[in-house]
């Protein structure tokens, strides 16, 4: 048995050396076939002797383990986000609050670019991978290990054999990967992914490791929590490379502030012909001994700050402008592009809005145009190029009929947008459809626009209700191609569940014009059920803070159409909730009668924020004012922060709001 130890541990050795040149060092050293056959050659022997198996064996990394869910796991030391520094003189300010912190000391500073992934932290214990949790909300975050050990540039094992050994960094998608799990995507008919973090970060949380296996993450190091006997990060990030972590080729160390600028600038010069996405640089004071007399806030390391680079910017052609139309008839103008690649994707398209804004900016078919992602998302179009070519082109008319149905457009009085009023347009029963569907409104997961249309086009749907009889459509469901047993299942399963929402989740579902997600809360905190706001009177419905007139009259709008009223009916019959479920369930003295904005990023999506707020008492408005006890502030919080200090609003991070959740509650 000895014998065979020994055996598997020397393949195992052999293929972590093999890993380590061809992940890290991208120097590989031998054949992917004589790879492949030492792996098989270990597969084997571990069948044959099952208890020989350890958790640092690359046999461990192929996935195939399916998570109901991801446990929470609270840090052990907090995972903080880093201020923002956008010009050199916001560089300097950073500089001088360091001086400031260490009179007549020497520091010097680190720079790395910063990667666009999702952080995390990777815990050892012995030298044996055992833990990989997200950030989360800086205190808690998911512990992902098994989709982490699919990462073939990570080490499941280390020389180091410390019982407690923490390192962090960021979990990415290379360019090259992001496209190919795009052109695979688009292939089988899926919503792509808007950009490689996105992508990063819903391969990260995929509950089958096998998907996410297949998806070749990567990963850079860049923190060492361990520094007891370490004095700078340089000689962290020397160490934990040394031990087998795949640290960022770019980062340096520099003198002085003046040398930190130089670099970050290099940086910027080569961001294109890198192989993955960057949104900035990261700063740090190099010395650890000086961090915690340079010290923190509750949000973020005074000793660091994350240099943005503005956003890129390239010239492309615009070849053809067209309009869709949406579930309140609304048309929006789209762009179509001479394909350009653009902060890390291939851009080919670009949203105009409505003719006003084509009219104002000048837009022609044909012309050269500026093109940018707003917030590196969003393809926008910055300006027009007035050349040779954009003085020839034709000066672009807005369309007077639905590109849909073909019905007369109109315009309101009181707008710029076009409307297809046409209550028949199968486009606008469609998005109406989509929208009632869709995660904000009775959220019935599985419903995709894809099965809508299809549903839609073989005459199973044609109104919300039809929804709710889709049970006894099976064989028609099942007859149509890729629709399976479990597929069906789960469709009718989540329809089934979405009758239990809160009756703002159908109202906001419904599409009544202004009625958004906030407003239809509002609605039903008032009036408590969907019948007695049918039954109220303008009056009554404009009388609610932050609703008034336009809202009001919307809906009474809406409920004089007898279609409409004979809708309501007829969902209640099929067992849809028609009331308010809730109810404070405790109100917090911290919480209660406060007002609170919510803005920037946070762990969570904004709406999970809102009902904290609101089952504790307080309430959450749309802007900063006089009249505003807090701002609960994220990442890139932007100018909502810059009014919150200028009328001194209390500024909160999630920590300090986790906090305040946490304080003395009345019941």
């Amino acid at each position: 048995m000895q014998n065979i130890k020994n055996k598997i541990n020397q393949i195992k050795e052999l293929l972590k050396s093999w890993e380590y040149a061809y992940y890290v060092l991208d120097d590989p050293i031998v054949e992917d076939s004589e790879y492949d056959f030492k792996l098989n050659e270990l597969k084997q022997l571990e069948l044959e002797y099952p208890e020989l198996i350890t958790a640092d064996s690359p046999t461990q990394r192929v996935g195939g383990q399916i998570s109901e869910n991801f446990e929470k796991y609270n840090h052990k030391f907090p995972m903080l986000s880093l201020d923002n520094a956008f010009n050199d003189n916001d560089l300097y300010d950073f500089d001088k609050t360091i001086k400031k912190e260490t009179i007549n000391e020497n520091y010097t500073y680190f720079v790395e670019p910063k990667i666009d992934g999702l952080s995390i932290s990777l815990i050892y214990q012995n030298g044996i991978f055992i833990k990989g949790v997200t950030r989360g909300n800086g205190i808690q975050g998911e512990d992902v290990t098994f989709n982490i050990k699919t990462i073939r540039s990570l080490p499941l094992s280390i020389n180091d054999k410390e019982d407690y050994f923490e390192v962090r960094g960021e979990v990415f998608l290379s360019k090259k990967e992001f496209q190919r799990i795009n052109d695979e995507r688009k292939k089988n008919n899926e919503e792509l992914f808007a950009n490689p973090r996105n992508a990063a970060a819903g391969t990260l949380r995929q509950l089958n490791s096998k998907i996410v296996a297949s998806r070749k993450l990567d990963v850079f190091l860049y923190y060492y929590l361990n520094r007891e006997k370490i004095k700078t990060h340089s000689d962290s990030l020397d160490y934990i490379k040394n031990i087998g972590f795949k640290v960022n080729p770019l980062g340096k160390l520099c003198k002085n502030i003046n040398e930190v600028i130089k670099h970050i600038s290099y940086i910027e010069s080569v961001r294109q012909d890198l192989d993955y996405e960057i949104d900035g640089a990261v700063v740090k004071v190099n010395e650890f001994k000086y961090y915690d007399d340079i010290g923190y806030t509750s949000k973020f390391p005074k000793w660091a700050t994350a240099y943005k680079y503005p956003a890129e910017v390239k010239i492309t052609n615009l070849k053809e402008i067209f309009a869709t139309v949406g579930r309140t008839g609304k048309i929006t103008y789209n762009a179509i592009l001479e394909p350009v690649s653009l902060a890390g994707t291939t851009v080919q398209a670009a949203t105009l809005h409505n003719a006003e804004y084509i009219f104002t900016k000048k837009i022609r078919v044909g012309a050269n145009v500026k093109v940018k992602k707003a917030g590196d998302i969003i393809p926008e179009i910055i300006e027009v190029v007035n050349d040779e070519i954009y003085s020839n082109l034709k000066t672009w008319e807005k369309i007077e009929q639905c590109p849909a149905c073909g019905s007369d457009l109109e315009i309101f009085s009181d707008e710029v947008d076009q409307y297809c009023i046409n209550f028949n347009c199968e486009r606008k029963i469609i998005k109406s459809l989509e929208h009632f569907v869709s995660r904000g409104a009775m959220n019935i997961e599985g419903m995709s626009i894809k099965i809508i249309e299809k549903l839609y086009e073989n005459k199973i749907i044609n109104n919300v209700t039809d929804i709710y009889n889709l049970k006894s459509k099976k064989n028609e469901i099942l007859s149509l191609e890729k629709t399976g047993e479990k597929s069906f299942s789960n469709l009718i399963n989540a329809i089934e569940e979405s009758k239990k929402n809160d009756a703002s989740k159908l109202l906001f579902g419904l599409g009544i014009r202004y009625v958004g997600s906030k407003t239809s809360k509002l609605l039903l905190d008032k009036f408590k059920s969907i019948q007695t706001l049918m039954s109220a009177d303008i009056t009554e419905i404009e009388s609610i803070h932050d609703v008034g007139p336009k809202v009001a009259k919307s809906i009474q709008d809406w409920k004089k159409i007898d279609s409409n009223i004979i809708l309501i009916q007829k969902l209640s019959e099929l067992g849809i909730n028609m009331n308010s479920l809730k109810q404070i369930v405790k109100e917090n003295k911290n919480i209660k009668d406060k007002s609170f904005v919510i803005t920037g990023t946070l762990s969570k999506p904004r709406n999970n924020f809102v009902e904290l707020i609101e089952i504790n008492g307080g309430k959450v408005l749309n802007s900063i004012s006089k009249i505003t006890n807090f701002l609960l502030a994220g990442d890139d919080a932007g100018s909502k922060l810059d009014k919150a200090k200028d009328l001194q609003v209390n500024i909160i991070n999630e920590l300090e709001f986790l906090q305040m959740l946490e304080g003395n509650n009345e019941n």
